[in-house]
């Protein structure tokens, strides 16, 4: 909504983007003359994009922006610090350089600036996506992650454990297949790399075959419990034979680790979690504790199967609720109906989508209505109607009738693949809190085992009491596999990921999550975010000489060519009046102001104030300010009416910024409206802050005063149009309604454009960080407590795998109950 001293419709610069607002236009008839110097100097300057690294501090990012744009050589810098992007407008970049990185490095020291190419990756390397699979260990995982990274030929190794992925950034990715396989199975035997297939689906079809992994574990560990437990209760076995049925037991349930240990061994993994295990559990038979070393290798194989099904059941959870691509389609041709492999079919191909299945590709329906359920995509529980000539999104479903469409995008470029690919990257988008357990657990464990050394060792030379503290130095060694630590994080915030998915809020990551916990200032556009951004025609005024139809029909003819929102909401009602439009001659645009043409040899003027005062026309005295677009027509010369455009604020809008408020969050907005229009919505919503008439760049100065006064800055926009103050935000969310703009321009998507996503957005991310930071402190005091009861007397090595598998066990299920709150 903008008042009658707005601009017109008119910007032929955004008419190629469906999702333009009105706020945009109105930026021209506020600054006309300074904007219009402004672009004739901007074509001397040019942008390049650069890489900063080495920049852990979000509020130094802020300070290094503001530096660069007080130089004066800089027309716009815009540093990024989610994607460590710097984007600086300059008339030559390249020269100023070493200028950009000392600034930088008076800040933060140690930064390093580089040329940003193809999203971060060199000239002459390319990405590839693995799924490996058969790896059931976090802290493995991270091993092999690290050990890639430490190819030369490789550039970047990404391994997501939560989502089996390995993204590997190389000259030649496949010829180092060999490679990455021997080094992967070196740390984990058993793993296999293969090249991730368009639809091969995240959650692995179940090995049907009788003697399978899964199937042999659990016969060693019930053919192992029965012996143990014949042994250790009962006086079935006579005592010279005891020892014999502990060996069998053992072997039976340790044969393979400790066959993992001896190869690992050679490879030189010392600390390797097998190893360790082996040498606790040896250690126990050579000081005769029988009973103990079965019994820990039994519960800790019972331990790390259920450790191993949690985790892939957590993972199953999430992925079968963001993985929502089709193995098929229905394809009709030559009045046949074939199915067909999802990923072959083609754009214009016509397939048929029954009641009860989901809609496979992106596409318009040709035949047929129906019922749409949207929840799946965006968490909308209402569902909408559909008819010829509807967009439909693939993973929606379809509830009532069978339709068919036509296919508008393949598989891999639908909004099903999309949504997947944007949640397996955002889950490959590790937080620092996840880098530094990463980091903490590689000098964890050699701690633990130097502490076991120094516990066996010392104290028996004093007391004399060896096997007391070799069983205490051994249980450490159970307790030093830090794999509960290195698990305990990211299935957190993959948990966090795959719950506002099911919301429609896409995450890019984990970064993303952390970001948003230390949010202070929500920051929002108004129209499209605030306000629906569809506009309609509430009034039309037409002087005593003309009539409302005539001052319509002319309105319409004039910018029935226009795609810009208000616009249409002019030609849609003179559709829906049944006012044929007419052809206009002479269509002249004048940028910020309005449209000159002529109908019927009649001499339009179609725009704002400005546009009347230009031509002299005289305005009637009673036209005041109003929360609304006033399109003004004069007629030969002569003033003709008005036509009075609405738009609609959402419906959550209030009680979402009331709960915001409450939360101590402070509320802003940052408009191109005039201040009339941005106060009416803000004072209806409860808006704290208040900023309208304001350029792009004008939005990005409040943004940092903003920040600098209340904190960091969590920007909400369209997506589209305000990509500038996206990047220079905190965080950054667009309103995408699924649009693909959308969904690259952003930190956070909320695919269903409501108000409320901000809040639930919010309060995952504060949700997840608990959740993460839960499990670490748990995880890290049980270890703790166990060595010092240990030292004491009263854990055993039964308690001390409790504090590696159990406590495990306790982090999945803490971490995946976030899927289970309502936001």
């Amino acid at each position: 909504m903008t008042t009658s001293d707005s601009c017109s419709l008119h910007d032929k610069n955004l008419n190629t983007h469906n999702h333009s607002t009105h706020e945009h236009h109105c930026n021209c008839c506020h600054h006309e003359d300074d904007n219009t110097h402004h672009e004739a100097n901007f074509h001397e300057y040019q942008q390049k994009i650069y890489k900063i690294d080495n920049i852990d501090c979000a509020n130094c990012a802020a300070k290094i922006e503001t530096k660069l744009n007080e130089l004066p050589e800089i027309e716009h810098a815009s540093l990024t610090f989610l994607t460590k992007q710097l984007k600086i407008t300059a008339k030559n970049p390249d020269e100023l350089l070493d200028t950009i990185t000392k600034i930088a490095n008076t800040i933060e020291p140690g930064v390093t600036i580089t040329p940003f190419q193809n999203n971060a990756i060199p000239s002459g390397y390319v990405e590839k996506i693995y799924t490996i699979d058969n790896i059931d260990c976090a802290n493995c995982a991270a091993k092999i992650e690290h050990k890639l990274n430490e190819l030369p030929e490789v550039y970047n190794a990404t391994l997501t454990f939560a989502t089996k992925q390995l993204k590997i950034v190389a000259k030649n990715p496949d010829e180092l297949l060999p490679t990455m396989r021997k080094i992967a199975d070196s740390v984990e035997p058993g793993t296999t790399i293969t090249l991730r297939s368009e639809n091969k689906k995240s959650i692995d079809t179940q090995d049907t075959n009788f003697f399978n992994k899964k199937n042999i574990a659990i016969a060693e560990i019930v053919l192992g419990a029965i012996l143990f437990v014949i042994g250790e209760f009962t006086d079935l076995v006579p005592d010279k034979f005891s020892l014999y049925l502990y060996i069998i037991a053992y072997l039976i349930l340790g044969w393979k680790i400790i066959k993992t240990a001896i190869t690992n061994l050679f490879r030189g993994n010392v600390f390797d979690e097998n190893f360790l295990m082996s040498i606790a559990t040896l250690g126990a038979f050579g000081i005769k504790e029988y009973p103990e070393a079965v019994g820990v290798m039994l519960f800790y194989r019972i331990g790390e199967y259920f450790e191993e099904r949690a985790t892939e059941k957590s993972r199953s959870q999430i992925m079968e609720a963001v993985d929502l691509r089709p193995e098929t389609v229905n394809l009709i041709k030559d009045d046949k109906i074939i199915s067909l492999p999802a990923e072959k079919v083609q754009v214009n191909d016509i397939i048929l989508v029954r009641a009860g299945d989901r809609i496979p590709v992106d596409g318009t329906v040709i035949e047929g209505e129906s019922r749409l359920d949207t929840s799946p995509v965006t968490g909308e529980p209402v569902p909408i109607k559909i008819s010829p000539n509807s967009h439909v999104t693939s993973g929606c479903l379809n509830i009532s009738g069978v339709i068919k469409m036509r296919v508008d995008k393949i598989l891999s470029e639908s909004m099903v693949s999309r949504i997947l690919q944007s949640v397996e990257n955002a889950a490959a988008n590790k937080p620092k809190i996840d880098r530094f357990i990463t980091r903490f657990a590689r000098i964890y464990t050699p701690i633990v085992v130097a502490i076991a050394a120094i516990t066996a060792i010392i104290p028996s030379l004093i007391t004399g009491n060896w096997e007391y503290w070799i069983y205490t130095a051994l249980t450490f060694l159970v307790i030093s596999c830090p794999c509960a630590l290195v698990l305990s994080v990211p299935l957190a915030f993959f948990s966090g990921i795959g719950r506002g998915s099911r919301q429609g809020i896409l995450f890019k990551g984990g970064l993303a999550i952390e970001a948003l916990k230390n949010i202070k200032t929500i920051v929002m556009d108004k129209t499209g975010t605030i306000t629906e951004g569809s506009f309609k025609v509430k009034e039309i005024n037409p002087t005593e000489k003309h009539s409302a139809k005539e001052l319509l029909s002319y309105c319409a003819s004039a910018e029935k060519f226009s795609t810009h929102p208000i616009a249409t909401s002019i030609v849609n009602e003179a559709i829906n009046q049944q006012i044929t439009l007419q052809t206009a001659q002479e269509n002249q645009e004048i940028a910020g102001e309005g449209l000159v043409c002529k109908i019927n040899n009649q001499n339009i003027l179609c725009g704002n104030k400005r546009l009347m005062k230009r031509f002299n026309i005289a305005l009637p005295d009673d036209i005041k300010n109003s929360a609304s677009t006033e399109i003004f027509i004069a007629i030969n010369n002569e003033y003709a009416g008005s036509i009075i455009i609405g738009d609609t604020i959402k419906k959550d809008a209030k009680t979402t910024i009331q709960k915001l408020k409450s939360l101590g969050l402070v509320t802003a907005m940052l408009t191109g409206d005039n201040e009339h229009t941005a106060h009416a919505v803000a004072n209806e919503v409860g808006i704290d802050k208040v900023h309208a008439k304001l350029l792009p760049d004008g939005k990005l100065e409040k943004l940092s005063s903003l920040r600098s006064e209340y904190g960091n800055v969590f920007f909400v926009g369209d997506g589209i149009n305000d990509a500038p103050i996206l990047a220079g935000a905190d965080v950054g969310a667009a309103m995408g309604s699924g649009a693909d703009a959308a969904i690259e321009a952003a930190d956070v998507v909320f695919m269903n454009s409501k108000v409320h996503s901000i809040l639930q957005a919010i309060s995952i991310s504060r949700d997840t960080l608990k959740i993460a930071w839960q499990n670490v402190v748990f995880a890290i005091a049980v270890k703790v407590l166990i060595m010092v009861l240990g030292l004491a007397g009263y854990a055993s090595m039964w308690a001390a795998v409790f504090a590696d598998t159990g406590v495990a066990m306790i982090c999945i299920l803490n971490s995946i109950r976030i899927l289970y709150k309502k936001y």
